[in-house]
């Protein structure tokens, strides 16, 4: 199960990689982000969270999961427009095509690191509360598929 989820979250990255090239557009009736805001976004996500999960103390891992998000990860589902994300994984304001791409290469390594991970390694979410080995990865493609599907959107 836990390969298939990598599996999956690596062909979100393949599709981030084929965005890259349209990284500069814009459509303002879909997003006030233009392609390369949500493509830099998703990948500071994924970076963050594996970071944060091989710097958590598995110890201290607390189940507090939300229902909220046990539903939107069942359903790969996350509403748009209805959350902010935290300042450390925003974009800055000058995106470049070279730290998508610097970006994309650490995603594709942290990635697969998720296997070496202690079953209780965990990161806090805002909303969610901690989430653990067993939930990241849907996390991290719910997130993915959140972001790229607004990219569809303004690509179309």
């Amino acid at each position: 199960m836990l390969s298939m989820k990598i599996s999956t979250l690596e062909n979100e990255l393949n599709r981030i990689e084929n965005y890259i090239p349209d990284f500069k557009k814009k459509d303002l009736k879909i997003s006030k982000a233009d392609v390369g805001w949500q493509l830099d976004h998703s990948l500071k996500v994924i970076n963050a969270v594996v970071t944060a999960m091989k710097n958590s103390d598995p110890k201290l891992y607390e189940n507090n999961f939300k229902f909220i998000g046990k539903l939107l990860l069942a359903l790969n589902y996350f509403p748009r427009g209805k959350a902010r994300s935290p300042k450390h994984v925003n974009p800055p304001e000058i995106i470049l095509k070279e730290d998508i791409v610097s970006q994309l290469s650490v995603a594709r390594a942290n990635i697969k690191e998720i296997h070496n991970l202690d079953k209780n390694a965990f990161f806090k979410h805002p909303l969610f509360g901690n989430i653990n080995k067993d939930r990241v990865l849907s996390f991290l493609n719910a997130h993915t598929n959140h972001h790229l599907k607004i990219v569809k959107s303004i690509l179309k």
